[in-house]
């Protein structure tokens, strides 16, 4: 058998099984060659639809023997959907590759058989919804099932903005440091535990020696200014000789040398501890001093006790329109507070001080000056100082607010001192024994019994143990309102404690106990 003969063979093979094939006419040699393989064995089988389940929605096909001009759409595609299962597909492959071995006539013959006994024998009935979801694959679209039919798509990723795509500039290359010798050496001076220990070296030297034997071996660790820690240091343990020491080593070094920082420092020690001989001509000195010398000289005279020169100074300082740091003003009030001699001088420097636009307090400073006003009866500058340090942001601590209770309660205003009291207790600020005994005394004054036993039991639950005056005070109370149990409860305790009442109270006790 020849190409031909096969070719029409399959071709009414296929005819025969629901395909419809078309070959063009073989008269040349082009197409007498053999067919190729996906035309001579289909890769998947067809399934038959139903023409008459949503043909509407299906797309139209034209005949067989129409050309592609005749449609309106000339990209329209001819499309013939024959299908049939693939089993008989594979029945048909199997029998076909067979037939090479074969003849002719048998195997026509059993090729034609074979398709009888598949189609009798699977007689297979489809669906409606089999069928149009077999329909929808070429229409595009699947068939939602019910439910959530409008999915929510997620958003797109944003588009990466240009500047994060790429730099608009080349980066700053990164500075690299590796530590070094030098620069562990370069941070000594500036250690306060090395100029405290080199403080605590020279101590230890023998008195015949120089501080210079010490210093020698640290020179080149040391920079302006680094001494000056360990004069101060040296200071305090009562060594003014070896500080004077290190000031004249210090001027020999070109290095250190001149600097009002270690000249400060030595001037302050030696004025504390009267050994700096003051020159002949004292405002030639004070107008040539720099002003941190000057300051340091009058807080060494101060601390030294040395109050009339110091006043003097700083009257100098007045007359001479220098301006003084806040700091020495309230160091100065606070020693001239002590003597009640000495208040007119202090009212005079309060003044002074009020006078200054700026206030450069810390907040012991301004609670001292609080304490030394109240001696003075000054109660508006203390209520002064205290809403400046509110107002310059600080926040008052304990001393303070019981200052200010004191101021008010001294001042007769006990209304105003206990809104100060129920303040402290909205910022849960934890009382000390002054305070307890402060606003004991408050509400004594206001007679208020219940409060002055809850905050006398509070002093105890604190772990404080009360004082004389505070025991004197809750007797007092007792008495007043009549409650005798607790007046001589009170008088146990306090004499258990290892105080000794006075007159009064024991008369008050002998007739309550008869």
């Amino acid at each position: 058998m020849d190409c031909i003969s096969l070719s029409c063979y399959r071709v009414s093979c296929l005819s025969e099984c629901g395909m419809v094939l078309y070959l063009p006419h073989s008269n040349t040699r082009l197409y007498s060659r053999k067919l190729a393989n996906n035309l001579r064995y289909p890769r998947r089988a067809k399934l038959l639809p139903d023409l008459g389940v949503n043909t509407s929605s299906r797309k139209k096909t034209r005949p067989v023997n129409e050309e592609p001009g005749y449609n309106e759409d000339p990209m329209d595609e001819r499309l013939v959907f024959d299908f049939v299962e693939e089993s008989a597909t594979c029945d048909y492959d199997n029998a076909a590759a067979d037939y090479d071995g074969e003849d002719d006539g048998d195997k026509g013959t059993k090729d034609d058989k074979n398709v009888e006994e598949y189609g009798q024998e699977n007689d297979v009935e489809w669906g409606s919804d089999e069928i149009e979801a077999i329909s929808s694959l070429f229409k595009g679209r699947i068939p939602q099932k019910p439910g959530k039919l409008n999915r929510e798509r997620p958003l797109p990723l944003p588009l990466p903005l240009p500047y994060k795509i790429r730099p608009s500039r080349l980066p700053n290359p990164k500075n690299i440091t590796l530590s070094s010798r030098k620069s562990v050496s370069g941070q000594l001076y500036k250690s306060p535990n090395f100029l405290i220990d080199l403080a605590k070296e020279i101590r230890s030297l023998p008195p015949d020696e120089d501080a210079s034997v010490v210093l020698n071996n640290y020179a080149r660790f040391l920079r302006k200014g680094s001494l000056s820690l360990t004069i101060r240091e040296l200071g305090c343990m009562d060594l003014p000789d070896r500080a004077l020491q290190i000031f004249c080593w210090a001027q020999k070094q070109p290095l250190l040398f001149p600097d009002d920082r270690i000249l400060a420092s030595t001037v302050e020690v030696l004025a504390r501890t009267r050994d700096l001989k003051m020159p002949f001509n004292l405002e030639n000195f004070t107008g040539m001093a720099s002003k941190n010398v000057y300051e340091a000289m009058i807080r060494g005279l101060i601390k030294g006790g040395n109050l009339k020169l110091s006043w003097k100074l700083l009257s100098d300082a007045r007359n001479g329109n220098r301006v003084l740091d806040a700091s020495i003003y309230a160091k100065l009030i606070l020693e001239l507070g002590k003597n009640p001699d000495k208040y007119v001088l202090v009212t005079e420097l309060l003044e002074k001080l009020g006078e200054r636009e700026e206030l450069n307090l810390t907040q012991q400073d301004c609670t001292a000056l609080m304490k030394i006003c109240i001696r003075l009866e000054k109660f508006e500058i203390v209520e002064s100082f205290f809403n400046w340090f509110k107002q310059s942001g600080g926040e008052p601590s304990i001393v303070m607010y019981t200052t200010l209770v004191h101021s008010r309660y001294t001042d007769e205003k006990y209304r105003e001192a206990l809104a100060l009291v129920w303040e402290m207790e909205s910022l849960n600020c934890l009382l000390d024994l002054p305070a307890y005994r402060v606003v004991i005394k408050l509400f004594v004054a206001l007679k208020d019994v219940s409060r002055a036993a809850r905050y006398f039991s509070k002093l105890k639950e604190a772990g404080f143990s009360p004082t004389f005056g505070i025991y004197r005070d809750m007797i007092k109370v007792y008495v007043e309102s009549g409650r005798l149990a607790k007046f001589k409860e009170v008088c146990r305790e306090a004499e258990a404690a290892g105080f000794k009442l006075d007159k009064e109270t024991r008369s008050i006790l002998l007739q309550v106990e008869r």
